[in-house]
């Protein structure tokens, strides 16, 4: 785990150079995004991109990010910090947490404003529930954003945060929303 921490962490240093131009910023060089997800469940990754199997929960997902362009094995991404609220509803299991992680999202496809992407980034979260036992998590992004204009950005995305199967207990949490970003 150390070793994994330690390599992701080495990558973002290394590939923090600031764009001059980024599809997710243009010629800004911060911005503020909120998200907001409605729970499709626990369980695999496959839930990022298989609306199929989507089990809605009485869960809301709230994050906020703060981001920085960056170039990533050539591409245009971001290095992100995110403080993220998970509420849950109607549930005696303890599924509501906080967490805070850093992450980093890369556009892989990109078209007149339009682009798509994947970010993956370590989180730490302040409780340990029914669907995963340990404090230390993965989140995993898949996303499709549009720029609205110079300052605004929009996207649609599917989250999962799940500990990678380091514990017994590792159901994971998977999301699906909107966000809203402002570039400056």
């Amino acid at each position: 785990m150390k070793k994994f921490l330690v390599s992701f962490l080495s990558l973002c240093a290394v590939g923090s150079a600031i764009a001059d131009t980024n599809v997710m910023f243009g010629d800004k060089i911060n911005s503020l995004t909120l998200y907001a997800a409605q729970s499709t469940g626990s369980g695999s990754l496959l839930k990022l991109i298989q609306p199929g199997i989507w089990d809605f929960n009485p869960q809301t997902f709230l994050l906020l990010q703060y981001s920085q362009p960056i170039k990533f094995f050539r591409l245009d991404s971001r290095l992100n910090l995110d403080i993220g609220q998970n509420f849950a509803y109607r549930s005696s299991r303890g599924l509501s947490f906080m967490g805070i992680g850093i992450s980093v999202d890369t556009a892989l496809l990109q078209y007149d404003g339009w682009y798509m992407g994947i970010g993956i980034g370590p989180f730490m979260r302040n409780n340990m529930d029914y669907w995963v036992e340990s404090r230390l998590v993965f989140g995993e992004k898949f996303f499709i954003g549009k720029n609205i204009s110079d300052n605004w950005h929009a996207e649609i995305f599917t989250i999962h945060f799940s500990n990678g199967n380091f514990t017994t207990r590792n159901e994971g949490f998977n999301f699906a929303g909107m966000s809203i970003g402002y570039r400056f």
